[in-house]
């Protein structure tokens, strides 16, 4: 028999610490996997009279709410519960993504979402976050009477059945392309903390920058449920904890942060967590102290094999290495195990997509949310969980049962009969293990191999707090114990600062009417032959991008300006030139700085740079961390030569300029002059630039 419990006795939730607010649900329950999430959605929102709150960290209004040839389209059915209620509103908020990501969202979301919108249909792209942040909640919200939280966006490449079957035919996106498996789960409170959450939405709304002003609505006695689900628990208090980074006036909060941290040091048997990713640093301390501990509780992570995006593989599975490297070493009884869920008849690069976010502590404490236990969502990302804790119900034993039972593809009654024989959830777990078909394997220790080992550089990879002028320099020009009189480090790293302002002035003040594309346009009326025009822009490009134009604007605009040739040629060579004259820069000012600096995070970076010079740099170009200019200072100021510099750039440089000049430059063409030729090469250009973008995607995964 496994020990008791009863010091556990709901310690762990404290508002104002660990939690926005704990309030008494009517019901709570859970959905496991898409498959039941997207039918149980559809019974939620169907009952809605008033207000529908969607939040999203992505979204695909073509993905089918079922594989059956009746299930709608997202799309389809929103516009269906409008008509079918005349009184409702529905709010997207969504986050205005970072185009590192375009290639793997729908193209022009933002236009067909708002052609032909309908008038209670309301749609926000959410750009009010901090350099590297996003919106990554994952909310829906019904009449305040009924809401989702948890891990599943609604989007492509989500829907999954709990069976994970390898070669499942309904398991493909909008355009007809098969995915792997996917794992995640949501919880739904009806009652109070449902109320609470669309509060938490109808303020997020107001703070994404739209005038309209959500009105909640009137409190009644509405019982929103969907039928057939059986709920975990009832009449029972939930916490509702959030991150938000300061911005825009709105302070920090890093409730789910303090919220992990609490409950790890509360536990007395065991720790089990489910992940996409594990990168935290303060959650991998405070889990490896417990390991440290004589009588300290079990940890049980289960992980995905490794992540499914090719920029997630080269810096946050590296990252997740050193974490549980570091667990392993602080493990010295024996009471860690990492699986990942194995899945035969997989190709070699798929395994299940583990997504969840779900931590259950004692068979009393579940939490389950939209945070990865990652740096960021502690500090930089908006995030929103929900937690439960009470040692006398059930509901924290079963879900823990129902998620190994699904993963070791075994009966919840024979993990029962295992914990009860064996005393340890460990032991239970390790008992159901098969060498063959569908189980949990353990986690290998060694990282696989990567094209670039950011793994010293978390701050900038996976950081916890907003990239600001102090933050970028902090990690960048640390407060090492130096001789006293550096002027040259405190110049530099006042240089650094000066730069990052201009740079959020070109975004957020009138400045950036300056390079407004037919303010450019104007100015460039002046210069009449064609070489002429070329210079001028070429020299144009160069200062401006050193004052921290935004290169994105500077080279959407060669192309819009010269065309998609001839901008493109303009466009590259005038980064080119910037990057060098930015790295000279920067070895003239910090050059003799890393030397007074060796145990520092830029003397570190400096060095890795050198070792692993061309992939370093092409990677940094592509990681949207600090601004270009800034990049070039630091990677001047550090161990790399000018020409592994120069070709790393090139090579990182050249698909985003190479894409976004072709395409600018021939979708003017298309639309000044719309016959069927420039159409046709706006339409060959747009095939190429996709097609070019899965290459690249699949040459970084590989390399």
């Amino acid at each position: 028999m496994e020990k008791t419990n009863p010091q556990h006795q709901g310690r762990t939730l404290r508002e104002g610490r660990n939690c926005w607010k704990v309030e008494t649900a009517d019901r709570i329950g859970v959905v496991i996997d898409t498959a039941d999430y997207f039918d149980a959605l559809q019974k939620v929102c169907a009952q809605a009279d008033h207000s529908l709150f969607i939040l999203g960290w992505d979204f695909d209004r073509r993905e089918r709410l079922g594989r059956s040839k009746h299930a709608p389209t997202l799309e389809r059915f929103l516009y269906r519960l409008l008509k079918d209620h005349a009184e409702l509103n529905i709010y997207l908020l969504l986050w205005d993504f970072n185009m590192i990501y375009a290639a793997e969202r729908e193209l022009f979301q933002a236009w067909h979402l708002r052609y032909n919108n309908h008038p209670r249909l309301h749609v926000r792209f959410d750009d009010r976050h901090p350099p590297g942040g996003s919106q990554h909640q994952k909310l829906v919200v019904a009449d305040d009477a009924a809401a989702f939280c948890g891990g599943i966006d609604l989007s492509r490449w989500r829907w999954d059945t709990s069976e994970h079957k390898p070669l499942d035919p309904r398991r493909k996106d909008s355009n007809g392309n098969h995915y792997p498996p996917f794992h995640d789960l949501m919880l739904l409170v009806q009652g109070a903390p449902a109320h609470s959450l669309g509060e938490l939405a109808r303020e997020r709304w107001r703070h994404s920058g739209s005038s309209l002003d959500p009105v909640p609505p009137q409190p009644g006695t509405a019982k929103i449920w969907p039928k057939g689900l059986q709920p975990l628990f009832e009449n029972e208090p939930a916490a509702i904890a959030r991150t938000f980074p300061a911005f825009g006036g709105r302070p920090e909060v890093r409730e789910v942060e303090a919220l992990f941290l609490d409950s790890v040091a509360c536990a007395q048997r065991y720790i089990y967590i489910e992940n996409q990713f594990f990168t935290s640093r303060g959650l991998t301390d405070a889990l490896a102290e417990r390991l440290r501990e004589a009588d300290g509780p079990e940890v049980i992570l289960v992980l995905p094999h490794h992540t499914g995006g090719w920029l997630e593989q080269v810096t946050m599975d590296v990252l997740r290495q050193r974490q549980l490297q570091q667990l392993r070493t602080a493990d010295t009884d024996g009471r860690l195990r990492v699986f990942y869920p194995h899945q035969p008849g997989l190709a070699p690069e798929q395994c299940i997509s583990v997504h969840a976010k779900v931590t259950i502590i004692d068979d009393a404490f579940l939490h389950v949310g939209s945070a990865n236990t990652s740096d960021r969502s502690m500090g930089l990302d908006s995030e929103c969980d929900l937690a439960v804790e009470n040692p006398e119900a059930e509901g924290a034993r079963w879900l823990l049962h129902r998620l190994l039972a699904e993963h070791l593809d075994c009966r919840r009654d024979d993990l029962e009969q295992a914990r009860e024989s064996e005393g340890s959830l460990i032991r239970a777990v390790e008992g159901l293990c098969r060498e063959q078909g569908r189980s949990l394997r353990k986690l290998d220790a060694a990282a696989r191999e990567t094209a670039l080992d950011l793994s010293e550089q978390a701050d900038l990879v996976d950081p916890d707090e907003p990239i600001n002028p102090e933050y970028f320099v902090s990690r960048v020009i640390p407060n090492a114990e130096a001789p006293q009189g550096h002027r040259r480090l405190v110049l530099f790293a006042l240089f650094i600062v000066l730069l990052l302002a201009v740079a959020a002035a070109w975004r957020w003040t009138p400045l950036a009417q300056w390079i407004a594309p037919d303010q450019l346009a104007a100015w460039l009326a002046w210069f009449e032959h064609p070489s002429t025009r070329g210079l001028a822009v070429l020299v144009t490009f160069v200062v401006a991008s050193l004052l921290m134009v935004p290169l994105t604007i500077l080279v959407v605009a060669a192309g819009l300006l010269l065309g998609a040739w001839s901008g493109f040629l303009y466009a590259f060579a005038g980064a080119m030139i910037s990057a060098l004259l930015a790295f000279l820069l920067g070895e003239l000012m910090g050059g003799e700085i890393l030397e007074r600096l060796s145990g520092s995070h830029i003397h570190r970076l400096s060095k890795r740079l050198s070792e692993r010079g061309i992939m370093a740099v092409a990677m940094l170009r592509l990681l949207p961390v600090a601004p270009f200019t800034i990049i070039n200072l630091v990677a001047g100021a550090s161990h790399i030569r000018t020409l592994p510099f120069m070709i790393g750039s090139a090579i990182g440089l050249l698909p985003g300029v190479l894409a976004l000049t072709l395409f600018s430059g021939t979708l003017y063409e298309a639309v000044t002059d719309p016959s069927a030729r420039t159409l046709g090469v706006l339409a060959v250009v747009g095939v190429m630039i996709v097609a070019g973008a899965l290459g690249l995607k699949r040459l970084l995964k590989l390399s």
